[in-house]
């Protein structure tokens, strides 16, 4: 007998399916699951830093531009560790990563219908019953697979996030397990060892790049820092972050860049790079000041700051170094520079959405360069014989713009993805959110606001 299928399974559980979760706990009417098979919630690990903070304010956590009132709140998880009053004489609106780790973990712990320790494989569509079905495999603490097991849904959520980019150049160095070449993903977990090198090279200049070269910096020995710092963009130029600037992680911005034709779209994002990639002005005066700090008797910090070069090839030496064939960008020159590790802050990428949905690969509607397309809803587009939704969370970027990745808009979203699937204004959420006009209604005259009529009154004197 076919089990009666849940309202909604969610694959993958990071903030934005946790958040999705949160909301959904209270709506006892929706039967939900969500799946992923690490076994506990993890954000980041090899990131978390300990003077490193989100880049998005406390309020930006998994509920409140949603729901204030909800019981998953940051503060909430303040009163509940009774850490209101310090938090509310340290004046932080920007939190640590590790306070917003251990917050997510805290909600977590909470909510029962999350499942760790279970990976999901595939999704299909069954049309006789008209639900998708999930297979699932669950693991067991070291990793091995069970018997694997089968999910039925109405309806899907696919949080399944992003992975660790390694350009082209440096992945034969990254694939050679001997060689000490490390994502910034797994940084901390290989602090050590990378910091017993001689001479750290780290490539990608952009939020993470910064932040680990300012702790290597920071735990090195003046004089001996050697240290290199590099990476393709023009300049470590800092990320936009002017109150009016923040507007385009609003949903007005979102359902503005929805509604543009894709080749607008397409042009568009890649011009808006440095709202989301580059470095937050307090990163980079704490790199400058320790920089400083090091000039202070006499001399330069023997550290090497280089914008606009890109990594040719990459290689290893006889004697186990490393040489990496530069190009500068700018200039057509090129050089080598040996270092003995690498740590590669060069981002991370969607995750391909068809290792999970080959099966629904025939119901798939794509645009003109292949990617799905996305709703404003954030649903798939599917062939109309799919009942059901199969909704994505940050895995639209090309349709929806530079807020898909963004902490700060996870609560909306949630919002509008429950609203949808329930039908109804389950959670009320604003018409407006900024300031800033995105767009011009079509065919309809801009005219001013009419100067209210001013009505002068004699002074006494006659004036």
């Amino acid at each position: 007998m076919t089990p009666t299928p849940r309202d909604l399974v969610g694959i993958g559980i990071g903030p934005f399916n946790l958040s999705l979760a949160a909301l959904a706990h209270p709506l006892t009417h929706l039967d939900t699951a969500f799946y992923d098979q690490r076994p506990r919630f993890s954000w980041h690990p090899g990131l978390l830093l300990d003077d490193a903070t989100v880049q998005v304010p406390f309020l930006a956590d998994l509920v409140t531009l949603a729901d204030p009132t909800s019981p998953w709140t940051f503060l909430n998880h303040l009163r509940d560790r009774e850490r209101l009053y310090p938090f509310y004489f340290a004046e932080h609106f920007h939190i640590r990563r590790t306070e917003y780790d251990a917050y997510c973990r805290w909600v977590a712990g909470h909510l029962p219908a999350l499942h760790f320790g279970h990976r999901a494989d595939t999704v299909r569509w069954n049309p006789e019953r008209e639900h998708f079905e999930v297979d699932i495999t669950p693991l067991g603490a070291d990793g091995a697979p069970g018997t694997p097991g089968r999910a039925h849904a109405r309806n899907i959520v696919l949080g399944i996030g992003s992975e660790p980019h390694v350009p082209e150049p440096l992945r034969p160095l990254a694939d050679d397990p001997g060689a000490p070449v490390v994502h910034a993903t797994d940084y901390l977990t290989h602090r050590d060892t990378l910091l017993a090198a001689d001479h750290i090279t780290v490539v990608g200049i952009g939020q993470s790049g910064a932040e680990i070269f300012l702790d290597l910096l920071r735990h090195r020995p003046t004089g001996r820092a050697n240290l290199h710092w590099l990476g393709r963009t023009g300049a470590f130029a800092p990320m936009e972050y002017s109150k009016l600037g923040l507007e385009h992680f609003t949903p007005d911005h979102t359902r503005y860049f929805q509604a543009l034709p894709e080749p607008v779209r397409d042009r568009l994002l890649p011009t808006q790079w440095q709202l989301h990639k580059g470095i937050d002005a307090a990163t980079i005066a704490a790199v400058h000041d320790e920089l400083y700090r090091r000039t202070l008797d006499g001399g330069w910090p023997d550290a090497v700051l280089t914008p606009g070069v890109r990594v040719r090839t990459a290689g290893r030496l006889a004697d186990a170094t490393i040489e990496l064939h530069l190009e500068h960008t700018r200039q057509g020159t090129r050089s080598r520079l040996t270092t003995d590790a690498v740590v590669l802050a060069t981002g991370h990428r969607q995750r391909p959405l068809d290792r999970l949905l080959g099966a629904l690969d025939p119901y798939l509607r794509r645009d003109r360069a292949g990617r799905p397309r996305v709703d404003e809803h954030h649903r798939l587009v599917l062939d109309p014989r799919v009942t059901g939704a199969v909704y994505v969370q940050n895995a639209e970027a090309h349709t929806h713009g530079v807020g898909a990745p963004d902490l700060g808009l996870a609560a909306w979203r949630s919002a509008v993805i429950l609203n949808h699937l329930t039908g109804r204004r389950t959670y009320a959420l604003p018409a407006r959110t900024a300031f800033t006009t995105f767009g011009l209604p079509p065919d309809t005259p801009q005219v001013p606001p009419a100067r209210r009529a001013v009505r002068l009154t004699p002074l006494a004197d006659g004036t």
